[in-house]
């Protein structure tokens, strides 16, 4: 059976966007950028909200000849794998190997997964939130940043509880660690009622 795996490149105080929507704190140098294209090897399928999908699908068409080798490398990660796109507003996919889904369906999740022969990774903190809560996620990848940004958009969801096990920890030279944790068995625990905040148009960021 395959695994739900959130990645994500995170500031000190857990956000991946400030409260301006930026992240351009968070852009990858070469060494960083090898390690997140490994960790999306064994990726046969990606998960996005709209929003970061008409982020993402520029690596559709991006001319990447005379970009660095992680560049490249990624770009080709991307354009193989399949994509599903929860979104009500978008009619036709850019991209290939693409989907639209109105809803995000935990149900259809865990039967991609039991069918898959390869990991999952649901992209986006608010899409990743319906993961969590539905306890679908089975691994999280955190690349934190040496910064604080004082606010924005959270890296994590409020209101869910998950025991994790640390299975390693990676710093690099620039001062990104990265954090690799696996979700221990057993349900979320909800802590509190507060809801998940989707955006308008899409079911997920």
């Amino acid at each position: 059976m395959a695994t739900l795996v959130y990645s994500a490149i995170t500031s000190l105080d857990s956000f991946v966007a400030d409260r301006s929507g930026r992240f351009d704190w968070s852009v990858p140098d070469e060494e960083v950028h090898q390690a997140v294209n490994d960790l999306h090897r064994g990726v046969g399928t990606y998960l996005y909200g709209r929003r970061l999908y008409d982020v993402m699908v520029a690596w559709e068409t991006m001319p990447t000849a005379d970009q660095s080798p992680a560049v490249q490398d990624f770009a080709q990660l991307w354009r193989a794998a399949h994509k599903v796109v929860y979104s009500t507003t978008l009619a036709e996919p850019r991209s290939t190997r693409t989907q639209v889904e109105p809803t995000f369906d935990p149900e259809a999740v865990r039967r991609l997964l039991a069918s898959s022969p390869h990991d999952v990774l649901v992209g986006g903190a608010h899409l990743s939130a319906h993961a969590f809560r539905a306890g679908l996620v089975g691994e999280v990848h955190l690349f934190v940043s040496p910064v604080l940004v004082g606010g924005g958009t959270r890296a994590l969801p409020r209101g869910v509880r998950l025991d994790l096990e640390l299975l390693g920890v990676r710093r690099f030279g620039n001062g990104v660690a990265h954090l690799h944790h696996r979700v221990r068995p057993g349900a979320p625990e909800p802590v509190s009622a507060e809801p998940v905040s989707a955006g308008p148009g899409t079911t997920g960021g």
